[in-house]
């Protein structure tokens, strides 16, 4: 087990300067074009019991809008109502972010510091979506940089032939039903879409 930095460092080559050097502390034109053309980002939080979440959002592209270098504004859309990402920004106030673009290898990766607003003025920018959202996350940035290709291109995430047909696992509510144990009949996965796509 490797328990301090020094030892880990002696196993791998000191970054290169580009690495370094390319972590911004604001947002600048080529990372607000990513956010505007990016449907989907990974939020990263941190709960008061110190465990991280990871949590998937998504949107038509620039659903996370841009309020100025500085500053990002996140929808919350109507999900299961566990509000884990909620709850830890309220608890700790950090975030990271992971943003994708469908077809581009490189990420946007974004962390900082975030807090939950329901102010009506705030939720009004968003007033163009299918529902206003309850609650926006706005995020202040404290680092930004732009990840290279390798590992979408390990894993050929975008290739046709990479894509996996949706009966290679069971339906969502099959395995959910299976892990607590359910004896009610699973909701077929047409049933789950078409109850979906009305909460959208």
């Amino acid at each position: 087990m490797i328990n301090d930095i020094s030892s880990l460092r002696a196993i791998y080559q000191a970054p290169g300067e580009r690495a370094l050097r390319k972590q911004l502390d604001h947002l600048d034109p080529h990372c607000q074009r990513f956010i505007e053309l990016s449907p989907f980002v990974v939020l990263s939080s941190i709960g008061s019991d110190g465990l991280p979440d990871a949590s998937p959002r998504g949107g038509a592209p620039g659903f996370v809008k841009v309020r100025d270098p500085n500053h990002l504004m996140l929808p919350d859309s109507p999900g299961n109502n566990r509000l884990d990402t909620l709850q830890n920004i309220i608890a700790t106030g950090r975030i990271g972010m992971l943003f994708l673009i469908p077809g581009v290898d490189e990420t946007l990766r974004v962390n900082g510091e975030a807090s939950a607003l329901a102010d009506p003025e705030v939720l009004s920018a968003f007033a163009d979506e299918k529902r206003t959202p309850r609650v926006v996350i706005a995020v202040t940035v404290r680092q930004a940089y732009l990840h290279c290709a390798k590992a979408l291109m390990r894993s050929r995430l975008w290739a046709d032939e990479s894509r996996v047909e949706r009966g290679a696992l069971p339906t969502m509510n099959r395995m959910i039903h299976d892990q607590i144990g359910s004896s009610e009949a699973p909701e077929s996965q047409e049933s789950m879409l078409a109850r979906y796509a009305a909460d959208l």
